[in-house]
């Protein structure tokens, strides 16, 4: 070999090289910059759920420098326990178990950064046969609730607001999935429900929910709860504002995709569990979205907020419900700061 050109060849190789190991450590900040965030759901993958993967698949956390990393949860009120612990940074749960744990525990509580339920999604059900009309005519009566069921833990306040003697109901424990099932057979006379899982509940099992079965919403009898949204640790609020900001867009703009193309939301979320049943799934997201997420409220509030006025109310519900020993300011419990402008929560509600 000629021997300028071996050494051209050996300058050519050692640029090369060069420009590799030059390339290596840019590659390893940039993996180093992104935030990693674990969240937990309140529950087993369901349609209500598609946003968060519908924002995985399209690369909003990734923009935002997030690396998020999804689990299944145990319930919503779970949720808060959980990240209070520090076992996740995040979670998809109930705003009234972090208003209860706030009230005990002041500053420890996860925050709520960006509220999805509007209207809380509790409800007592019946066989639309029963003779329980009425709330008061559940006195006597017996109702089943999976343990440590959210709309159980919030009776004591449809109680209150509808005139119910709460030491007249009896409660019997029942497993989650067979909490319709006993009601249809009769082996409890009503159930304590989160309505978008029972709701699609008794369609898999071949009841029309509208006709079969008779519904009584907390939010119809003077119950102002919120329900389910995100909320993050207190840490993470400190340490990493801008993650909880960047955490808080991209899911902002996968709900605003989900209402635009439910198809696509739920073809994201069957890539992750293809067992589940595509047409159900696609039914409760319909559902959740027509009954406790666009709400008059939230056309004139947008996505994510909550109602001052109304949220200082809630607290007082619980207080009366729960004797809770204090009750924690708005400020404690939902923060505002990292919620996009107005224009991009607006949603037209039909």
């Amino acid at each position: 070999m000629h021997p300028r050109l071996s050494r051209r060849t050996a300058v050519v190789a050692l640029a090369a090289v060069a420009s590799v190991a030059a390339l290596m450590p840019a590659r390893e900040a940039a993996a180093q910059a992104a935030t990693p965030i674990k969240f937990v759901l309140d529950w087993k993958l369901q349609g209500i759920h598609a946003w968060y993967y519908l924002a995985e698949d399209k690369g909003y956390f990734a923009e935002e420098k997030l690396a998020v990393t999804i689990d299944q949860g145990e319930g919503s009120a779970a949720t808060v326990t959980k990240v209070m612990a520090g076992a996740y940074q995040a979670g998809f749960g109930d705003v009234n178990a972090i208003v209860q744990n706030a009230a005990a525990k002041p500053g420890q509580a996860p925050v709520m950064v960006y509220m999805l339920y509007n209207r809380a999604p509790y409800a007592l059900i019946v066989k639309s046969s029963s003779p329980v009309k009425t709330p008061n005519d559940f006195e006597g009566r017996t109702l089943g609730t999976p343990a440590g069921g959210a709309a159980a833990r919030m009776f004591p306040v449809i109680a209150a607001k509808a005139g119910i003697d709460a030491g007249k109901v009896k409660w019997t424990n029942v497993a989650p999935n067979l909490q319709e099932q006993l009601l249809l057979k009769d082996h409890v006379d009503g159930a304590a429900v989160f309505s978008v899982t029972s709701y699609m509940n008794l369609v898999a099992q071949g009841v029309d929910p509208d006709k079969d079965i008779r519904w009584f919403h907390y939010g119809d009898y003077g119950v102002e709860l919120y329900g389910n949204g995100v909320m993050v640790s207190q840490q993470l609020v400190k340490e990493k504002p801008e993650a909880v900001a960047g955490l808080v867009r991209a899911v902002n703009k996968a709900v605003r995709d989900t209402i635009a193309n439910p198809d696509a939301a739920i073809a994201a979320l069957m890539k992750r569990e293809p067992l589940l049943n595509k047409d159900l799934e696609k039914r409760r997201l319909m559902y959740t979205l027509r009954t406790i997420m666009l709400t008059p409220e939230v056309a004139t509030q947008g996505l994510g907020d909550v109602s001052d006025a109304r949220f200082a109310r809630s607290f007082l519900q619980l207080k009366e419900a729960f004797d809770l020993q204090r009750v924690p300011t708005t400020a404690e419990v939902f923060d505002r700061r990292f919620l996009p402008p107005l224009p991009e929560r607006k949603i037209a509600v039909k």
